[in-house]
Formats: structure tokens, C-alpha cells, sequence
């Protein structure tokens, strides 16, 4: 794997941002704003790694429905195309879909991996564990709406993006990231219980009842 070098915000990069859209954007994917998941996200402990200049991940987390087809703020890989980012939330995540916006040039991300539930991922492993899905990613300037395995993401606190290729370029770049799902408000110490009973199929029945277990968390020592 080609070595990944620290951030540096003063990096020089020659790309230009410039992206028209000539055409008409309102009849473009509209997902039903209850199952966009955006204010759920724990933007302050959002961390990128290999970006060229710092926060550049977090800020197109941070962007908003209306913003998504903004040019600024982007993404872009600093030492090679590899991109690896942590998103935590504030409460547990039933993951539907990971929409996202990149370009039609060579820097497009191709290969998306999810790996859920897990801050302790850098390169150096990220590369041998098996992702909980992989996705192929479009080389367009479209919004990519692009649906996961609901069963295997439904009790989420955090996700982990691994970006392994692109489309040929040095770098990869990215403009928008969102996410569609369910949301549910639990403390930290429901969701541990959730993801420790995750691996247990006998438990599937309790770990579906995450609104039972939410309210009844004095009940089980909460």
C-alpha cells in the first residue's frame, strides 16, 4: 500500500472546482427528509484521514440537502487516492442508503468500503479486515443514491468510509456525503448493549426493539 502522509493544509493542488449544471436539479433524487440522516451526526468528532488540508471531511458531511451540489467545500486526497473517514452519531443509526456526489472525471472514488461500529481503524488495518459491504461507485456529477443491506447496518453508531480507488487519478475528490436511514436516541450504555447482543442471532428479537429497550433502560441497570 502507498505510504499515506500527513495532512498538510498548505499542499499545492493544480485542480480546478469549476462544475456547471446546465440542466434542471428539481426533479433530482428528493429523499424524504424524516430519512435524511444529518443533524444525528456528531460532526466535531468526524475524523479524515489523508485529506489534503484539515476538516475537509467533516465540512461535506457538514453540508446541508440544499447544498449538496455546491463545488466548495470539497475533499481531496493529499498523498495518494485513498480516503479513509469516521463518522460517529449521537444515538443508533438504522442505516438505508449512503448518498454521495463526487464528478465525472478520473478522481471519482470507485470503491466504497463500510465497515460500522468501529474507531479504532487506520490504514494499516482497515486493509485486511473484510469490509460489511462494499460498494461500486458511478463516475458522475449526479447525487448517487446508493442502498445498503439494511440487516447488517441496523444498529449503527458509528460508520467508517474507506475510499480504496478512483478512477485513475493521483487523487480522489468528493463534494458531497450524506446519509439516509432511522434514528434512535440512546445513551451510550444502550448502545453498547446493542452492539455486544448484534453478534448473537437469539438476541435479533431485543436488538429490533431498540424503542423497548430505549425506554425501558432503567429496567435493565441503564
Amino acid at each position: 500500500m502507498p505510504a499515506h502522509g500527513n495532512c498538510n493544509p498548505g499542499h499545492p493542488h493544480g485542480h480546478g472546482h469549476n462544475h456547471s449544471h446546465d440542466h434542471d436539479h428539481a426533479d433530482d433524487i428528493e429523499p424524504a427528509l424524516q430519512t435524511l440522516i444529518w443533524k444525528q451526526i456528531d460532526f466535531e468528532n468526524i475524523r479524515t484521514l489523508n485529506e489534503s488540508e484539515s476538516d475537509q471531511g467533516a465540512k461535506i458531511v457538514e453540508k446541508t440537502w440544499p447544498q449538496r451540489l455546491d463545488a466548495e467545500p470539497s475533499l481531496e486526497s493529499d498523498a495518494d487516492e485513498q480516503i479513509l473517514m469516521f463518522i460517529p452519531f449521537t444515538g443508533v443509526v438504522k442505516l438505508h442508503s449512503v448518498l454521495i456526489r463526487s464528478s465525472e472525471d478520473p478522481s471519482a472514488p470507485k470503491t466504497l468500503k463500510l465497515f460500522p461500529n468501529r474507531d479504532d481503524l487506520d490504514f494499516s488495518t482497515v486493509s485486511d479486515l473484510q469490509p460489511t459491504q462494499t460498494l461500486e461507485l458511478s463516475q458522475t456529477s449526479e447525487i448517487q443514491d446508493i442502498p445498503v443491506k439494511r440487516t447488517l447496518f441496523g444498529n449503527t453508531y458509528n460508520l467508517n468510509f474507506f475510499f480504496e480507488d478512483n478512477f485513475g487519478d493521483d487523487v480522489t475528490r468528493i463534494y458531497w456525503i450524506g446519509l439516509k436511514g432511522e434514528f434512535s436516541l440512546l445513551n451510550r450504555d444502550a448502545i453498547e448493549v446493542l452492539y455486544e447482543k448484534a453478534a448473537n442471532p437469539k438476541d435479533h428479537t431485543l436488538i429490533q426493539g431498540v424503542g423497548d429497550l430505549a425506554s425501558q433502560g432503567t429496567k435493565h441497570g441503564m
